[in-house]
């Protein structure tokens, strides 16, 4: 699952764990993206310290054998976390690749509540666009596309339709979950993760959020074509 930040990806996360069928990977990549460039993240430290940094050991890791032995492994991502050399066809051909998109106005304005400045690279909506046409290369067909928006309007239906087009049996349990932090979890949920810790579900649909001006506009319109382009293939349930 490609996100970028400020999404429902953790919730997404917890609806998949949710299943007795299913383990997760949370941000597998976050360590070896965070080492290579520096970026000044919260608990930077801690994360690199508690990941495996060596990128390439990492998706050695992801396309091997699924842990536990479960039938299905979800993988939570964040497309900022993919450097170019790491886009490479062998391992990520040995994927099933989902893309979970949102309003950039919605996330920009979550973002700007946890950091002082955003760009359109931190929130990930170019790398999704870019990623979803080599994935959509890759396999020959467009990957699917969640629009978090519309999902939280009936994630029912939206689940349903996305175990049908993963091919596997959709999960009751997938709607709901025990409050509490989970062993899964990234280092850095103390400082994320409030708001999933306390959910028992997904959320209703947000309001509208307020109007953005300046540098966090301009970030909102530079990431509006690539979004809309995501927003146009989205998962439409029957």
């Amino acid at each position: 699952m490609w996100s970028g930040p400020r999404n429902i990806s953790t919730a997404m996360m917890r609806a998949f764990e949710n299943r007795t069928d299913c383990v997760v990977a949370d941000e597998p990549l976050y360590g070896a993206w965070l080492s290579a460039t520096g970026k000044p993240h919260p608990m930077a430290g801690t994360v690199i310290a508690a990941m495996d940094c060596d990128w390439r050991s990492v998706v050695s890791r992801l396309t091997g054998p699924v842990p536990e032995g479960a039938a299905i492994w979800y993988q939570k991502h964040m497309t900022h976390h993919l450097l170019d050399e790491m886009i490479q066809p062998d391992w990520l051909s040995q994927l099933k690749h989902v893309f979970l998109i949102r309003d950039p106005a919605a996330v920009i304005n979550s973002y700007l509540a946890k950091r002082d400045t955003v760009t359109p690279d931190d929130i990930g909506i170019p790398q999704q666009a870019r990623l979803f046409d080599t994935i959509a290369e890759l396999s020959g067909q467009p990957p699917p596309v969640i629009d978090s928006g519309e999902f939280l309007s009936d994630p029912t239906a939206h689940l349903r339709a996305l175990c049908r087009l993963l091919s596997i049996p959709f999960d009751p349990a997938m709607v709901s979950w025990p409050a509490g932090p989970r062993a899964s979890d990234g280092a850095w949920a103390p400082h994320w993760y409030g708001a999933v810790r306390a959910s028992t579900g997904f959320a209703p649909p947000g309001e509208a959020p307020p109007a953005l001006t300046g540098q966090a506009l301009e970030v909102a319109e530079a990431c509006h074509t690539p979004y809309c382009r995501l927003f146009d293939q989205r998962l439409r349930p029957d």
